[in-house]
């Protein structure tokens, strides 16, 4: 943006978030939208983030940025107080010093097409995408829905596969994990960015090799194996989402201009893995 265009101000660049995730596209328990902000204040450094945290906050102060466009809600459970000596309650008050706006999209964004699911499938380079979870209700039609089905350009088993995730999606400690036969033959793939364990019968429905999205528990994943559902590749919460950032980034530049700036603070709390703490040595006698 140069010094003498004229910024666009919080009400712009939240009126123009709402047209492209409608905020009645979100999950009825969701909490979506502006959060906290001047409406009138200007806008000309906008940082996207998966999480607002202490981390991306200190990241917006260290960039001066006027607006967070956060994926993850802050205030998705009722608080009954945002003193500063919450955990919440210190963001809030820093954002409002420094007159830093926060404006949340999540299941709205989920949903969209492009959406979270469609920025996860690209970096996997699926094509002919469709959704897993067709979308109902107000977001109903032209390709919305939770999660995304696609091809690979070319088969590779389950092994290579894996391999071939951790490759291209955002590197965490936790790093990607598959569950099933490493020698399977994958075509198909279902992706879902996020928690995805609640979509593992329609990723069987949908006749797919494998389904990769973030947070599989034990038991759901043993039972849809023995079911004999599709392979499983199950990749840390933050990576599956951290690609929509790219998406929403690109479009804010070309709709305002603003400088925009995504964040690769790594918010994901699994911060040590077994393989990167030292060999242990036997005590000295």
């Amino acid at each position: 943006m140069t010094d003498s265009a004229a910024a666009p101000t919080v009400l712009d660049v939240v009126s123009a978030l709402d047209r492209r995730y409608p905020r009645d596209w979100a999950e009825s328990w969701d909490r979506v939208g502006l959060v906290l902000g001047d409406f009138e204040h200007s806008v000309r450094r906008i940082l996207c983030v998966v999480d607002c945290v202490p981390e991306t906050v200190d990241q917006a102060l260290e960039v001066r940025a006027d607006l967070i466009v956060a994926h993850h809600p802050l205030l998705l459970k009722p608080v009954s107080s945002i003193a500063p000596d919450t955990f919440k309650g210190r963001i809030v008050h820093r954002l409002i010093r420094s007159d830093v706006a926060l404006y949340v999209a999540h299941t709205n964004a989920d949903v969209a097409n492009p959406g979270v699911s469609d920025a996860l499938a690209a970096r996997l380079r699926l094509r002919d995408l469709r959704p897993l979870v067709p979308a109902v209700g107000a977001a109903a039609g032209e390709g919305r829905g939770l999660g995304r089905v696609g091809e690979l350009d070319e088969p590779m088993n389950l092994a290579e596969f894996t391999g071939y995730a951790a490759t291209l999606l955002p590197t965490t400690s936790a790093g990607v994990r598959a569950a099933g036969d490493p020698a399977k033959i994958l075509r198909t793939i279902a992706v879902c960015g996020g928690a995805g364990d609640s979509f593992l019968a329609d990723a069987t429905r949908a006749g797919v090799d494998a389904y990769l999205c973030a947070d599989l528990r034990h038991h759901p994943a043993s039972e849809h194996l023995a079911e004999n559902g599709p392979a499983l590749v199950d990749v840390a919460h933050w990576a599956t989402e951290r690609p929509w950032l790219d998406d929403v980034a690109a479009w804010l530049r070309e709709t305002f201009g603003a400088e925009t700036i995504v964040s690769d603070v790594d918010t994901d709390p699994w911060t040590v893995h077994a393989r990167d703490v030292p060999e242990k040595k036997e005590p000295l006698l």
